[in-house]
């Protein structure tokens, strides 16, 4: 072997392992597209909420979708819960997660009470680009973005 095919061969092998480091080092710093899933029903149900939201532009994705969560205190007692969103839906590419308005709980439209209810979707779901708070009894759609400084 010559001393010009050596440093070939290394110049092939640094910019190799360059590729395979740059390739590792993006993957590690994505966020995981697990925590992000966006569920698509292909028989979604005609109601008037679909209807309300198709009116305003926004293709509805899915319908209601559970979230399961298991909670664990002192490392022995186990609790579960869980979490609905009660649609999924699109406008110009921009996912958005739908609640609806419930009579029995309203929703004060206070800094502090639309974090405690609509926050936690919101980070379920860190793709999404809002949610859109439907309420049926006044017709209207309020569409809630949230900026969070770290």
């Amino acid at each position: 072997m010559e001393q010009g095919d050596v440093t070939v061969i290394l110049l092939i092998l640094i910019v190799v392992v360059g590729f395979i480091l740059t390739r590792i080092g993006r993957w590690l710093n994505q966020p995981s597209k697990l925590r992000s899933f966006i569920p698509r029903q292909a028989d979604l149900p005609q109601d008037d909420v679909v209807e309300l939201l198709e009116g305003a532009g926004f293709d509805v994705l899915a319908g209601k979708t559970k979230i399961p969560i298991t909670m664990t205190i002192n490392d022995r007692e186990q609790l579960e819960s869980r979490l609905f969103i009660d649609y999924f839906a699109e406008k110009d590419q921009l996912i958005y997660l739908v609640k609806l308005a419930n009579e029995r709980k309203p929703l004060e439209m206070t800094g502090s009470s639309v974090r405690e209810r609509l926050l936690p979707y919101r980070l379920l779901y860190p793709d999404a680009a809002g949610v859109l708070y439907v309420d049926m009894a006044l017709n209207k759609i309020k569409k809630i973005t949230f900026h969070i400084e770290v």
